[in-house]
C-alpha cells in the first residue's frame, strides 16, 4: 500500500469546532472507516456481473460499465507511473462533458488523488488562480481545450497530459486494465469544488468520500426514485457539483446510464431525449423555458422526471412546461459548499412556485441577523444542516461566516410558510445567477479594472425574464467623453477574451461617479 504523502487538503481543513453539525444517524448514511467511493459507484457493478450494461452514451459512442472501469484503471496507472501522482495530490480536470472526462474523474480517486474539475470556459488566468490556490501538481485536459491550459504559468504545476489526439491514450495503451484502488478513509477529501466568492480569491470547498455517497442516498431517492433502466441527461458542466451529481454520481450509484453532450443546446437535448428515450433531465430554468417552446418539434414522451436548479424556477416556466407535457419540474436549491441539492420536492408533495421542503438527510430554518429563528412567512437568512456541510480549505474567516452555531448559512434569503415549505426571496450577497451560472460581482469587477480605459466599476445583477439575471457593469471611465456604443462592444469583446465568456457584462452603463458611503464603500444597492 502506498503511503499518504501529500497532506495539503487534510492540513487545510477547518478546525472541527468551526465545521457544521452533521446529521448522519440514518443507516444509509453510515459507512465503514475505510472507504473509496469509486468502489460503490463503479467497481461493484463489475463485481456484480453488470459490466456489459450501458453506462455512458453520446451521439458518437457508447461505453459499458466495463469500458469505463478499464479506462479508469489504465488512467490511474498513468497518473502514478507517468505523471508522478502521490496520494493526496490535487489533479485538475479540464474538459467538456464527455466519457473520458468521467474516466479521468474516477481514475484520480482510484489512485488516491483529489479531483478538481473545472469549467471548460475558464481562461488561463482563472485556471492559474485555481492551480495556485489548491497547489495543483497535475492537470489532465481535453486536447480541444489545450490553448488556455498551455498558457498557465504556475510553480505548482509539474505535469500535464492531454487526451483526444494527445499523449494520454498512448500512455494508457500499455497499462493494465485492472488497478488496486487506494485504501482511502471515509473522511478523506476526494473532491474540491471551487465556488465563486464575493471577495478576492475563490473559495475551495472540500468533500469526503462519504459525502459523495451520501448525496446519492438523499436527493435522487427523495425526488427521482431512479432504477437501472433510467437514462440521465442534462446541460450543467461536470465542473459544477450540480452536473457531477445529476450526470455521473446519481446514475452510476443506481447502475443506470447517462447521456453526455459537450455543447448541450436545447435542440441537442431534445434530439437526444427523443432518439435515446431519455427518462431524467437536469437543466436550468432558462433552458426549461426554451425547451417548452420547441416541444412541437420533438417527442419527449420518454421523460418521467425533470429537475431544475442553479437559480430559482419561475412559476410561469413551471406552469408552461406542465401544461405542455403533464410533467412537474422538480425545483431545488443546492450549493457547492453542501455538494448538492438540500431543499426540493417530489411529485407527491410539490407546491408550484415553492422551492420545496428539506430533503432526506437535511433540516432547514429561517433566521434573523442574530441567528434567531423567524416566524412563518417572514423573510430571512436560510440556514441548513445535514449529511454534508461546508468545509472551506485554508479560509478560516470565510468558514466562520458560512457556518454559524453548527448551521450552514447559504447567503440566500428565503421565507418558510405555515406548512414548512421554503420560498425563495432573493440572494443575500452580490452573487449574480445568470442562466444557471454563478457569477460573483467582484470577479467581473476585478477583470474590468484591468482594462486601460476603466477607472472604477461596480457590477450588479439586473432581473431578466430570459436569463434570470444579467451581468450589469456601471463604469467610470478615465476619459469620460470616450463613452460610446463602440466602446461598449469593444469592452465586451475584450472581456470574453480574458475571462470566461459567460461572465461578461451584457449591460454597461457609464457614470461620472459611483455612489459611495463616507468611508468610500460602493453602494451597490443604489445601482440595483
Amino acid at each position: 500500500m502506498r503511503h499518504h504523502e501529500d497532506n495539503f487538503a487534510h492540513n487545510n481543513l477547518p478546525n472541527i469546532t468551526l465545521q457544521p453539525d452533521y446529521l448522519c444517524d440514518l443507516p444509509q448514511f453510515q459507512h465503514p472507516e475505510m472507504l473509496n467511493c469509486v468502489e460503490r459507484l463503479l467497481d461493484n457493478h463489475i463485481k456484480n456481473g453488470n459490466g456489459d450494461t450501458f453506462c455512458i452514451r453520446t451521439f458518437e459512442e457508447t461505453w459499458t460499465y466495463n469500458d469505463l472501469f478499464e479506462k479508469a484503471n489504465q488512467i490511474a496507472h498513468v497518473l502514478i507511473d507517468d505523471l508522478g501522482l502521490v496520494s493526496g495530490n490535487r489533479v485538475l480536470l479540464r474538459s467538456a462533458n464527455n466519457p473520458m472526462m468521467v474516466a479521468c474523474w474516477f481514475a484520480v480517486i482510484k489512485a488516491g488523488g483529489i479531483v478538481v474539475a473545472t469549467m471548460p470556459l475558464l481562461r488561463a488566468k482563472e485556471l492559474t488562480t485555481i492551480i495556485d490556490c489548491a497547489e495543483i501538481s497535475i492537470a489532465i485536459c481535453d486536447a480541444d481545450l489545450a490553448d488556455e491550459m498551455n498558457q498557465v504559468e504556475s510553480n505548482f504545476l509539474k505535469a500535464k497530459s492531454f487526451y483526444r489526439n494527445g499523449d494520454l491514450e498512448q500512455l494508457m495503451a500499455s497499462k493494465p486494465k485492472t488497478f488496486d484502488n487506494y485504501h482511502s478513509k471515509v473522511d478523506s477529501v476526494c473532491l474540491i469544488g471551487f465556488t465563486s466568492g464575493t471577495t478576492g480569491l475563490p473559495k475551495m470547498t472540500a468533500h469526503y468520500h462519504k459525502d459523495v455517497l451520501n448525496i446519492c442516498e438523499a436527493f435522487p431517492v427523495y425526488s427521482l426514485q431512479p432504477t437501472k433502466d433510467d437514462i440521465f441527461i442534462g446541460s450543467p458542466p461536470l465542473g459544477f457539483t450540480f452536473g457531477l451529481g445529476g450526470l455521473v454520481l446519481f446514475p452510476m450509484y443506481f447502475g443506470a446510464s447517462t447521456f453526455l453532450i459537450e455543447k448541450p443546446s436545447p435542440d441537442l437535448l431534445l434530439k437526444a431525449i427523443e432518439e435515446y428515450k431519455i427518462t431524467i433531465c437536469f437543466t436550468a430554468p432558462t433552458a426549461w423555458r426554451v425547451l417548452t417552446t420547441k416541444l412541437n418539434e420533438f417527442n419527449v414522451s420518454s421523460l418521467r422526471k425533470c429537475v431544475s436548479a442553479g437559480e430559482t424556477l419561475p412559476l410561469q416556466v413551471w406552469q408552461d412546461w406542465y401544461n405542455a407535457t403533464g410533467l412537474k419540474i422538480i425545483d431545488g436549491i443546492g450549493a457547492t459548499e453542501m455538494l448538492h441539492i438540500f431543499i426540493s420536492s417530489n411529485e407527491e408533495n410539490m407546491v408550484p412556485g415553492a422551492t420545496g421542503l428539506p430533503i432526506l438527510g437535511y433540516e432547514a430554518k429561517i433566521i434573523d441577523e442574530k441567528g434567531n429563528e423567524l416566524p412563518p412567512n417572514q423573510p430571512g437568512k436560510l440556514a441548513v444542516r445535514g449529511i454534508t456541510g461546508c468545509k472551506y480549505l485554508n479560509r478560516e474567516e470565510k468558514q466562520k461566516e458560512y457556518v454559524q452555531n453548527g448551521w450552514n448559512i447559504t447567503g440566500d434569503i428565503f421565507k418558510k410558510d405555515e406548512k414548512g415549505y421554503f420560498w425563495f426571496v432573493a440572494r443575500g450577497d452580490d452573487m449574480i445567477i445568470s442562466s444557471g451560472y454563478n457569477i460573483a460581482a467582484i470577479e467581473v469587477e476585478s477583470v474590468l479594472l484591468t482594462h486601460q480605459d476603466i477607472l472604477e466599476c461596480a457590477v450588479v445583477g439586473l432581473p431578466d425574464s430570459e436569463r434570470g439575471m444579467l451581468v450589469c457593469a456601471h463604469i467610470v471611465l478615465k476619459e469620460k467623453d470616450k463613452a460610446s456604443d463602440e466602446l461598449t462592444k469593444s469592452i465586451q469583446q475584450w472581456f470574453k477574451e480574458v475571462a470566461a465568456p459567460y461572465k461578461y457584462p451584457r449591460v454597461i452603463n457609464y457614470l461620472d461617479t459611483l455612489p459611495k458611503t463616507e468611508t468610500g464603500k460602493i453602494q451597490r444597492f443604489k445601482l440595483k
